[in-house]
């Protein structure tokens, strides 16, 4: 039999969160070790070359929910990790002759929406307002640790603590709060506004990483946890790292080392070691076994709990449950390399300008996004998808040759799985043309600038990455599916139904975006439960 190495934990999956609970557990004198099945730490937050001299961020590809108190605490920027904040937030081509730039400032983003509607142009300040109020309670909670039912009066404390928290807002922001949960998007934009390329501009959040229509409910939910983010800063705004999302990983990796966290790569593992009801440790693929009284997991739920722990070491009620948990966020990524800049026929150039340096968003009104889903539900695709283009080279000359740039296309409406079982694998190239013909239709010389793409269709983002369903939120982010249900009511604690096995990834509370919140929060929970076992040994001792 292999050897068996010791450590005091070890965390399964080596995305951001991972890396983030393993330095705080290292922080506080624990040796931690960190297992990642793939050649380099980072998870989906990652650079690599897609195509000779062209890098690129591969799936996760922008800068926005990273917690501050991360980046301070882990000294982020001491090893090297550098953001910088888009000039404008978002532009989106809205027909031959007309755009909509969103950001710059509010003066700013109430002149172009005066273009549509002076009265939108007006009711932007009290949007902001509402989404700054509820935002600043959210993201205070999205910091906490949900309660579990089962924990008796401490979970009930707790829950009442954070319940408590929303007793500070007006009557109105509560009932705009409760609409945000349970309404859809065009529901609750219709409040708002009046001008679908005004709605298109805020609705779009309400569908990245959300397999769903802008009139499914609760898509509004999606829309508010998009904007809980700050860079360098400034609430709300969005930003690109220097190097790529793989920059932001690589920071964390050299705090990881500085505390003695070991860090193995191409190291999949192959099972959770369990004995008596507690998690005793890992075995990888090749045998080899570390033996550790923490096992916290990266992974999916799904993946974690249908294929790393044997079924009978699972009580068949959480079995059943977690059977029930539901991944699939609709995504479809790729990267391409471009001889020139794209040309807009609404906005002409190919000189860098704002309009390049932000979030080009190919999706002109609620119905164009319902239209993709509904075609998606029935065809597995839709022939007008919804696109994000992001060209970063335009900010960050590391990643492509002088003179041509590298774009991120991040593509919605796309089925987890194809109907009348097809493969991924057969159509993927037919869909990445159809996604080029798309850009191509509002910008005519993308086609042709074109050098070379990467395509990472939902089973190639399950298969390269672990987002089970190709799943970039670790799981749909549905009022069921969220804070002390997240993956499951009982276990919305970071802590599994087996002692000494925990959850640090996206599948819990606060959900998806590379924030480092879930990481954060389960390496608290470890060293709170760590504290208290060491407390009753010592009780039990001075007898």
């Amino acid at each position: 039999m292999a050897s068996t190495e010791m450590r005091d934990a070890v965390i399964v999956g080596g995305g951001h969160n991972g890396l983030v609970c393993a330095w705080y557990l290292a922080r506080a004198g624990l040796k931690v070790t960190v297992c990642e099945a793939r050649p380099v730490v980072g998870g989906a937050a990652v650079t690599e070359e897609f195509h000779p001299g062209f890098r690129n961020s591969v799936a996760s590809y922008t800068v926005s929910l990273l917690n501050p108190q991360v980046i301070a605490d882990m000294r982020l920027h001491s090893h090297g990790l550098r953001i910088i904040e888009r000039p404008i937030a978002n532009f989106l081509p809205i027909d031959e002759t007309r755009f909509l730039k969103l950001g710059g400032g509010l003066a700013r983003t109430q002149a172009e929406f005066a273009k549509f509607s002076h009265r939108d142009s007006e009711a932007l300040p009290g949007y902001y307002a509402m989404l700054d109020e509820i935002g600043d309670i959210l993201r205070n909670l999205a910091q906490q640790t949900p309660p579990n039912l089962g924990d008796g009066l401490p979970g009930l404390l707790r829950g009442v603590r954070q319940i408590g928290k929303l007793a500070s807002l007006s009557l109105r922001r509560k009932c705009e709060l409760l609409d945000l949960f349970s309404e859809s998007a065009r529901s609750f934009l219709n409040g708002w506004f009046e001008s679908e390329p005004v709605k298109a501009a805020f609705g779009f959040d309400a569908v990245v990483g959300n397999y769903a229509s802008p009139d499914s409910p609760g898509s509004a939910y999606v829309l508010l946890h998009h904007t809980f983010g700050e860079v360098n800063g400034k609430k709300g705004a969005w930003g690109h790292a220097i190097g790529g999302m793989g920059a932001i990983t690589q920071a964390m990796a050299r705090a990881c080392t500085a505390y003695g966290v070991e860090l193995l790569t191409n190291a999949p593992v192959r099972r959770v070691l369990v004995d008596r009801g507690r998690a005793t440790g890992v075995e990888f693929a090749d045998g080899r076994r570390i033996a550790a009284a923490i096992v916290a997991s990266n992974l999916n739920p799904s993946l974690l709990f249908q294929s790393l722990i044997a079924p009978a070491d699972l009580p068949a009620e959480f079995r059943m449950r977690i059977a029930r948990y539901r991944n699939g966020s609709g995504t479809f990524r790729m990267n391409v390399a471009l001889s020139e800049l794209p040309d807009f026929t609404c906005l002409p150039g190919r000189v860098v300008a704002e309009h390049h340096q932000c979030g080009i968003i190919i999706a002109p009104s609620l119905d164009y996004m319902d239209d993709a889903y509904r075609e998606a539900r029935t065809f597995g695709w839709s022939q007008r998808p919804i696109v994000e283009m992001l060209i970063p080279s335009t900010l960050d000359d590391s990643l492509a040759p002088p003179g041509q740039h590298v774009a991120s296309l991040f593509c919605q409406q796309f089925a987890p799985h194809l109907p009348d079982g097809r493969s991924w694998d057969d159509t993927r190239e037919t869909v990445a043309d159809r996604i080029i013909d798309t850009v191509n239709d509002w910008a005519p010389n993308f086609r042709a600038s074109v050098l070379g793409r990467m395509i990472l269709s939902p089973l190639d983002l399950d298969r390269k990455f672990g987002l089970t369903g190709g799943d970039i939120m670790h799981g749909h982010l549905s009022l069921d599916q969220l804070w002390a249900a997240r993956p499951v009511l009982g276990h919305g604690s970071h802590r599994a139904p087996i002692k000494g096995l925990y959850m640090c990834g996206a599948g819990t509370h606060p959900g998806g975006g590379v924030s480092g919140n879930p990481g954060r929060n389960a390496a608290r929970e470890i060293l709170r439960d760590r504290r208290l076992l060491t407390a009753i040994g010592l009780a039990l001792r001075g007898r």
